[in-house]
């Protein structure tokens, strides 16, 4: 206290002419009309400055809620889209009966963990068992491009096997012909961007620029983007061609995705699972 005494004392003057200042902008402000609109129009424009820079921040804050909000109503869109344009082949006409011909729902998720570093890569999503959520079911990304499969499940959290991933095996399509192919990853270094389309028969014509996409033989509905051949005609030792491709996803930006549920997968698999003989 005693130090606070001397160092106002010390500068008596400036805190004086400072407090008159203050008495003299008041009363300058409060008895002319110019000065008194001036000083109001100023001060309105730096509160609302102020207001508008803690808004963006608070909406800042909010992205998170948002984001969530967005890709719930993604999902319930592409759901929509997915009905509209189903197409039944013996008509030849448009199906829109959403509760009886919809093979295909998806359910919007966003990523907790994710791993593109490792031989075997796995993610964790929010989503479990309350969800609907079951092991095998197909997972893409939000720009439709493929991104794995349900592997284990809890009743809040689900695990992905990422397609970076040596245990993971996709059957794919060269959307130009229809020729088919398996799609793998981790023969190229562990390159995140890139993987391989095997088992193509070697009488197919593949061109650099080709797009590759789901076949619709598994879990994955047919034409679901994977990535365009950057390398192509790899001899192996088989009656077989392969070729390398770049991925349409980039694993490492991955925030949200779509778990797809096909309501049909229990019904193909109990059928084709092969009977026991007793």
């Amino acid at each position: 206290m005693r130090n606070l005494w001397i160092f106002i004392s010390r500068y008596n003057a400036f805190f004086l002419f400072f407090i008159f200042f203050l008495i003299g902008v008041y009363l300058t402000v409060k008895n002319n009309a110019y000065q008194r609109s001036a000083t109001l129009n100023s001060t309105n424009e730096v509160v609302g400055t102020a207001y508008e820079r803690l808004n963006v921040f608070k909406r800042y804050l909010n992205l998170g809620v948002v984001n969530d909000s967005l890709a719930s109503e993604n999902a319930k869109l592409k759901t929509k889209l997915l009905a509209l344009t189903t197409v039944d082949s013996t008509k030849e006409v448009q199906v829109i009966d959403t509760v009886t011909n919809q093979q295909y729902t998806y359910l919007a998720a966003k990523v907790v963990k994710n791993s593109i570093t490792l031989r075997n890569n796995v993610m964790t999503i929010n989503k479990g068992t309350l969800d609907g959520i079951e092991t095998g079911m197909a997972v893409i990304s939000p720009q439709r491009g493929v991104v794995g499969f349900i592997r284990d499940v809890s009743a809040h959290l689900a695990t992905i096997q990422s397609l970076l991933h040596k245990d993971t095996k996709i059957s794919v399509v060269i959307k130009k012909d229809n020729a088919l192919g398996s799609l793998v990853w981790g023969d190229n270094n562990f390159d995140i961007r890139k993987a391989f389309i095997k088992e193509v028969p070697n009488h197919i014509k593949m061109n650099v620029g080709d797009t590759v996409v789901t076949s619709g033989f598994g879990q994955f509905p047919e034409g679901i983007l994977v990535g365009k051949l950057s390398k192509t005609n790899i001899a192996t030792n088989d009656n077989f061609l392969s070729a390398e491709l770049n991925l349409f996803n980039d694993f490492s930006t991955l925030q949200y995705v779509y778990v797809i549920k096909n309501k049909l997968a229990k019904e193909q698999q109990l059928l084709e699972t092969p009977v026991k003989a007793k």
